[in-house]
């Protein structure tokens, strides 16, 4: 049986690639399944892999929820589960990035905006289509497109369901960067070893001081450091530089 959700670990970075190619990587109730797995998995992992970049197979990231699999009688382990899956993305201990090509629609947007770090190829086409469908966000869009981008942009995407291209996405800030599509899966390899490359110790500290200092004002966060920071690794849980254990 075909696997949905496909991984690869080369050098520390794991390459989780979503694999429904012939139906632009829609995202089923039986991907999540696979997709959390995953997931979970890779949480666990944090001394082995540094770094994870979430991408699809095919022409396009993924073209967003799959309505007929719905239909068709594929149904998620419960209600939230979509949601709570995206959430542990964002959750993972590992800095991660999105590598976009074609399609980011709607749901597989909300996936997107829950990785860390986005490249994306010329030809990357984002959107939020949930008003094309009378639907509204349930996995994050409405939280997390706002903080990406501000309101303002935030709005008239979802608002619209205008299609945003690569390099708008970068100028929205949206996407770090934007490549040529042939040059795309080189370009997020090259961000994640460079993001290897430093100490797994620190990244984690950065990710999680980052993550949760937005949820205060500047004192309350930069107390929040003072109090929380965990200070320079020590013994084997320091990595110095270029995938090496003290």
């Amino acid at each position: 049986m075909t696997e949905l959700v496909t991984r690869k670990d080369v050098d520390g970075i794991s390459i989780l690639s979503l694999n429904r190619p012939e139906a632009l990587n829609a995202l089923s109730p039986s991907l999540f399944v696979e997709l959390q797995a995953h997931i979970k998995a890779l949480a666990d992992e944090a001394e082995t892999i540094g770094c994870v970049i979430l991408r699809g197979e095919g022409r396009s990231f993924s073209a967003g929820n799959d309505l007929k699999a719905m239909q068709a009688g594929d149904v998620a382990p419960h209600p939230r589960f979509q949601a709570e899956t995206v959430e542990m993305i964002e959750d993972l201990p590992q800095p991660v990035i999105a590598e976009v090509a074609g399609h980011c629609y709607t749901g597989a947007l909300e996936l997107a905006l829950a990785c860390d770090l986005m490249v994306c190829g010329e030809g990357a086409k984002f959107a939020d289509t949930h008003g094309k469908w009378a639907l509204t966000p349930l996995w994050g869009m409405s939280q997390r497109l706002p903080r990406r981008v501000g309101v303002l942009h935030a709005k008239e995407m979802m608002f619209t369901g205008r299609v945003v291209s690569g390099p708008e996405a970068v100028e929205f800030g949206l996407a770090n960067k934007c490549v040529p599509d042939e040059a795309l899966s080189e370009a997020a390899m090259t961000l994640a070893r460079d993001i290897v490359a430093n100490s797994w110790h620190t990244l984690r500290a950065d990710k999680m001081l980052v993550k949760r200092g937005q949820e205060f004002g500047l004192k309350a966060g930069l107390q929040f450091e003072r109090e929380n920071s965990p200070g320079r690794a020590t013994g084997k849980g320091e990595r110095l530089s270029g995938f090496k254990q003290g």
